[in-house]
């Protein structure tokens, strides 16, 4: 009688431990697509990508301007580093 009454307990705790796990991941699951948390996480994507998007333009005109002077230093008159067609 004590084996059957501890398998029972053993029994009953798994699927309570169960039971309320499974409870729980699908209240999240749930709140993850409610409306109001959409809108945050698109919120927050548009910005990142925004922020983004800013630092590759920033990085662009950096390096455009440093080939720019780059390219102006190599073709100002009297460097004499002209490569051209010979």
């Amino acid at each position: 009688m004590l084996r059957r009454t501890f398998w029972f307990a053993t029994g009953v705790t798994a699927g309570v431990g169960g039971a309320v796990w499974a409870k729980r991941r699908v209240q999240r699951a749930v709140a993850r697509y409610t409306p109001e948390r959409v809108q945050a996480d698109m919120t927050d994507s548009v910005r990142r990508l925004g922020t983004d998007l800013r630092d590759a333009v920033r990085e662009g005109r950096d390096a455009m301007a440093g080939r720019e002077a780059e390219l102006r230093s190599e073709l100002a008159p009297g460097s004499g580093t002209r490569s051209g067609p010979s």
